[in-house]
C-alpha cells in the first residue's frame, strides 16, 4: 500500500482560494455595472430643432429587424467587448456625428468641443409625447451620416457587414417626399 503524500501548500490556503473564489463568483452577479437596464424608450418621433421629422420609431424597429436578420450582433461591442468582425456602428455613428458637431460649432476649439458635449448629454427626451428632439448641430450631423452610410453601405459585397439588399438607409422625411 502507497503512503498518503503531502500537499505542497497548506490546506488553508486551498480553502482561501475557494473562499475567495465562490466570492468573487457570486458577487460580480449583483455588480451595479453588469446590469443591463430593461426600460429602453423607443420614441415615436425624432425631431430636428426647428420640427422637421428625422426618423420614427417604427424606423428604429425596422432597423432591429435588419441588425438581427443579418446577425449583426457578432459586429461591433458592448461595454468594449466584441468588434472582432466588424465596426461598432454605434461607436462610429456617435464618433462622426460629434466631429460633425464640433465643426458646426466652429471647430476643434474649446468651445465648440463644450458645446459638442453639451449637445450630447442634453436629455431632449420627452416621455410624455414619446418625442426626442436633436439640437442643430446633431440634426445637421444626421443628414450628413445617412448620405454617409449610404454610400458605405453600397458597396456590392459584404465586406461592411450588409448585404446590398439590407442597404436601404433613408429617413422618414425623405421616404415621404
Amino acid at each position: 500500500m502507497q503512503a498518503k503524500r503531502e500537499l505542497l501548500i497548506s490546506k488553508a490556503w486551498i480553502q482561501a482560494i475557494l473562499v475567495v473564489g465562490y466570492a468573487a463568483f457570486f458577487s460580480s452577479g449583483y455588480s451595479p455595472t453588469a446590469r443591463i437596464p430593461t426600460n429602453h424608450q423607443i420614441p415615436s418621433n425624432v425631431l430636428s430643432s426647428t420640427g422637421e421629422l428625422l426618423f420614427t420609431g417604427q424606423d428604429v424597429l425596422a432597423g432591429q429587424q435588419v441588425f438581427l436578420k443579418n446577425g449583426l450582433m457578432e459586429y461591433g461591442s458592448i461595454s468594449g467587448h466584441g468588434a472582432y468582425l466588424g465596426a461598432d456602428f454605434s461607436a462610429d455613428y456617435l464618433h462622426r456625428a460629434a466631429l460633425l458637431s464640433d465643426e458646426h460649432y466652429g471647430g476643434s476649439s474649446d468651445i465648440a468641443r463644450q458645446q459638442t458635449v453639451a449637445d450630447f448629454k442634453a436629455n431632449r427626451y420627452d416621455e410624455a409625447s414619446r418625442v426626442l428632439s436633436f439640437s442643430t448641430a446633431q440634426s445637421e450631423a444626421f443628414h450628413k451620416l445617412v448620405d454617409h452610410y449610404q454610400e458605405f453601405f453600397a458597396a456590392p459585397d459584404t465586406r461592411n457587414g450588409l448585404r446590398p439588399s439590407e442597404s436601404t438607409l433613408q429617413t422618414s422625411a425623405s421616404a415621404v417626399a
